[in-house]
Parts: structure tokens; C-alpha cells; sequence
């Protein structure tokens, strides 16, 4: 990027510039930890209790989380081409095919979830604190800290546990990307390791895995849901593709950083599928041998943990600690930092986008997104995945089909420039999103406000439990008809 074009854009800064050589040091193996690292957490191990909850057998929860990480990898390499290819974060790339100004919808609603996320994994931890104290001061997790502050829904020592936890975050967001590379490649090996302690420990406890395994599916002849299976699969489907729907997104953020296309698409081929459905997979024999330890089915890895007895509590909770550190900056800060950047790059930085990200994830509450099954699954990530679909179908159209992956990278960085549009938006860009995600509205209000919405028709229900798979789908084929025969700028031949 030449000084005289950094010099006379609002739309770039350092952060938001194209990566150099020197700055491409990422190997397939870094991929592979980052996605280890940040499947090997909370909210991924507890995903199983959701769907064996509604009916599932373990084999049948086990393989439908498998099934949709397979699904969103394939979004994943084909967005994070354009990352390695030209070095360039997702808010920027969103320029081509959103226009230079409407570029920042897709950046904004990408880093609003992520806010959300990044205070649910923040409430987590903070947990694990509260959890802790609790262990520490000889009594149950739940003996101290007050009354519950009206209008919160939390106590007093739950809140600051919570601020907490959000405070050690901070150390990373002022060191940046490097120091959150270093964190992911060191911390996988133990996640791994632990896996494995924890499966040792709860068979040799429970003299065995427990009856949970072979229990069988509700849905088959004669279970409580017999003949439901499929009405719970696709919803459960969708919102499992709907977990990693943000990083299938913003993956550029990761792979503008990688050495070659090979590093990226081996790395994370490698790093997400496997361990998740592995997760999953022991999360389900876990539960299994609590049900003979502890009379119950315990799905909460903290409120396992603060079960166990002596040294065991401590070390079982400082990893989880670490673990979610490293989930929560991988996941759910790169990625918003970016794209609050890219709304006024002259005025906010990385870190400074760090900041925001951190300060709206208090305000969002994230301990009354996670109050019920019904609001974590079918009302935040299914409603949250009907947003995002369209945005990469329209992302992965306009690169692999309009613009055959050339982009002449200067002028994404020029606000009066060819990807301006003549407006600064992308009209086809627009409608094409606001089709995709029209179709998902009814369903999103019954599922979210039941009470408000209670006469929304079963065909718009039933839409709802593929958002994703629709928005996707819609918005790439408007798109696509709306920007066939249109003339595109030259792409610059070199890489950046």
C-alpha cells in the first residue's frame, strides 16, 4: 500500500493494511492449534447436552456435530483464499462485493455476535473463578456472594468474578495477534493432554464409561419422540453450523497471515472437524460415568470439576481457565477488533477495536442468553446464523464466480475507487442480503417471543430450522443474477 493512499483514505490504517512477507508466518500446524485450541471449549463440550437432551442418542449427537463442522469448513477455506492470497482481513474484503461503505454492514452485524460471544466465554470464566472461590472457602460454588442484584440476575461476588475474568483478557488485546498465536500454540498440546487425564480419571472413578453410551435414541419405535428424529436434527444441524457461522466469516483475519494456501486449507482440514466431533465424543463418555459417579447426568465441565477433590479441583479449573482465554481472544476479539476498526480506521485502531468488543460484551448481559436451552440454541445461534448466511454467500459468489479471485487490492483501500460503487454500496450486495435474510424473520420472532408471535405459520417454522442453509443459498443466487454482465475493475496481478 503506497504512502500516498494510506495518506488520503479514511479507509485504511496499519491494522487494516495488507500483511507483508515478513508478516506471513503462519504454518499449517499454528491452523491446526488455533482450531484445537478454540474447539476445546465450554460452550463446544456442552453443545452435546443440548442435543441429547432433545432426544439424540450419543452416537447420534456425536455425529451430527461432526457432520456440521464438515459443513462449515467448506465456507471456511473458500473465504480464507482471499486472506492468503492478498493479505487482507475480512472487513476489506467485504469491499468488493458490499462496496466500500457497505462494507461495514457485514462488518458490523459479524462483530456485534462476536461481542456476544466474546461475553458468554467472559461469564464463563468468570464462573470458573466464582467456582473456585466457592471450593477454596469450604463450601458449594453457590454459598457466597449475596443476594442477587435486581435487574442483573447475578449476585455481587458472581459480578466481580465475572469483571474479572474480563480484566486478564485485557493483557492480550494491548499485545495483539502475536502474543494470541503464541497462546494457541502452546496451550493445544495440554488441551489434548487433559482430554485424555480427564477420560482416565472418570474410568478408573466410575470403574468404567457408564450406561449413557448405549442408552438409546428417543426417536426410535417406542421412545418418547419416536418418529421426531429429523424435526430435531436440522434445527440441532443449523445451530451447530451456526457456532463456528462467525468464523467461517472472518477467517481472512487468520489466514491473511498464513505463508501459503496449503498452510491454510491442510491446517484447518486438520483442526476442525476431528477435534469436535472428539470433543464431542468425550463429552458424552464424561457425562456417562458421572451418571454412575454422581446419581446424575453433569454436563457443566465446571460444576464437574468443582466436584473433584483436593489438588484435582485446582488444576482441573486453572486449565480450564487458560483454555477459555484462549478460545475467547482467538474467536471472538480478532475478529470484531477488525471490524470496529474498519468503521473509522483513522479513529480506531486494532486495540482500540479490542476495547469496544470488551466493553459491549458487559452490556449484553451474556448469563441471560445462556438461561434456557430453548434461548442458547434455537433464539441466539440459529438466530444469529439467519444474519450471517447471506453475508457468505454473497462473499464466496462475488470472489469465486463474479471476480474469478482477482481483486485489485489498492482500491479496495480507496473510497472513491472502483469498489465504491459510485455510492459507497453495492446495491445487488444490499438486496441480496435483505432477500436472504427476510425468510428467517417469522421464525426468529416465535422462536425469540413466543408469547408476541405465537400465530406464525409452520412453513415459516420450518424455514427457520435451515436460516443458514437459506440465507446462504438465496443471497449467493440473487447475487449472482443481480451482478451477471456487470463490468468489473482490473485486478491487480501482483500480490500485495
Amino acid at each position: 500500500m503506497s504512502d500516498s493512499i494510506s495518506g488520503s483514505t479514511h479507509l485504511w490504517n496499519e491494522d487494516l493494511a495488507p500483511t507483508t512477507a515478513a508478516q506471513r508466518t503462519w504454518r499449517w500446524y499454528h491452523f491446526a492449534a488455533l482450531w484445537v485450541g478454540m474447539v476445546m471449549c465450554i460452550p463446544a463440550y456442552t453443545l452435546s447436552a443440548s442435543l441429547i437432551e432433545a432426544g439424540m442418542s450419543g452416537y447420534q449427537a456425536v455425529l451430527t456435530v461432526f457432520v456440521a463442522n464438515a459443513i462449515v469448513l467448506l465456507p471456511m477455506l473458500l473465504i480464507g483464499h482471499a486472506g492468503t492470497k492478498y493479505g487482507i482481513p475480512y472487513a476489506v474484503l467485504a469491499r468488493a462485493s458490499f462496496g466500500t461503505a457497505g462494507a461495514r454492514l457485514p462488518a458490523l452485524m459479524r462483530a456485534i455476535v462476536a461481542c456476544g460471544w466474546y461475553g458468554i466465554q467472559t461469564w464463563f470464566g468468570g464462573q470458573m473463578i466464582y467456582t473456585l472461590l466457592g471450593v477454596m472457602l469450604g463450601g458449594g460454588a453457590t454459598d457466597f456472594g449475596g443476594s442477587v442484584i435486581a435487574g442483573l440476575g447475578i449476585n455481587g461476588a458472581q459480578l466481580l468474578c465475572f469483571l474479572a475474568f474480563w480484566g486478564i483478557q485485557l493483557w492480550y488485546i494491548v499485545h495483539g495477534m502475536d502474543a494470541i498465536r503464541k497462546l494457541e500454540t502452546y496451550t493445544a498440546p495440554l488441551k489434548i493432554l487433559i482430554c485424555f487425564v480427564l477420560l482416565g480419571w472418570v474410568y478408573n472413578k466410575a470403574g468404567g464409561f457408564g450406561d449413557l453410551l448405549s442408552a438409546p435414541s428417543q426417536f426410535v419405535e417406542g421412545g418418547k419422540k419416536a418418529g421426531q428424529f429429523w424435526s430435531v436434527f436440522w434445527p440441532s444441524l443449523t445451530a451447530m453450523v451456526g457456532f463456528w457461522a462467525t468464523l467461517a466469516l472472518n477467517i481472512p483475519d487468520f489466514t491473511r497471515f498464513a505463508r501459503t494456501q496449503r498452510d491454510q486449507v491442510l491446517g484447518q482440514s486438520v483442526g476442525l472437524p476431528v477435534p469436535m466431533g472428539l470433543l464431542a465424543m468425550m463429552a458424552v463418555i464424561v457425562t456417562s460415568a458421572t451418571v454412575v459417579l454422581y446419581g446424575k447426568a453433569i454436563w457443566d465441565p465446571v460444576d464437574l470439576a468443582s466436584r473433584m477433590t483436593g489438588v484435582a479441583v485446582l488444576i482441573a479449573l486453572l486449565v480450564l481457565l487458560i483454555d477459555t482465554v484462549s478460545v475467547n481472544l482467538a474467536a471472538n476479539l480478532v475478529g470484531p477488533a477488525y471490524d470496529f476498526s474498519s468503521l473509522a480506521p483513522k479513529q480506531i485502531s486494532y486495540k482500540v477495536g479490542g476495547y469496544i468488543t470488551a466493553g459491549i460484551a458487559i452490556l449484553m448481559m451474556p448469563w441471560k442468553i445462556l438461561e434456557s436451552t430453548q434461548g442458547y440454541i434455537f433464539t441466539w445461534l440459529i438466530g444469529y446464523s439467519a444474519l450471517l448466511g447471506p453475508i457468505a454467500g454473497i462473499l464466496i459468489v462475488d470472489y469465486y464466480l463474479v471476480r474469478k479471485t482477482e481483486l485489485n487490492v489498492t482500491e479496495l483501500y480507496r473510497d472513491n475507487g472502483v469498489y465504491s460503487y459510485g455510492s459507497g454500496w453495492n446495491s445487488a450486495a444490499l438486496v441480496a442480503f435483505v432477500i436472504g435474510v427476510l425468510p428467517n424473520i417469522p421464525g426468529f420472532l416465535n422462536a425469540a417471543f413466543p408469547a408476541a408471535f405465537p400465530d406464525v405459520g409452520d412453513g415459516f417454522k420450518t424455514i427457520y430450522t435451515y436460516a443458514w442453509f437459506v440465507g446462504i443459498a438465496i443471497s449467493a443466487v440473487v447475487y449472482g443474477v443481480m451482478m451477471k454482465g456487470r463490468a468489473l475493475p482490473m485486478a491487480q496481478a501482483a500480490r500485495p
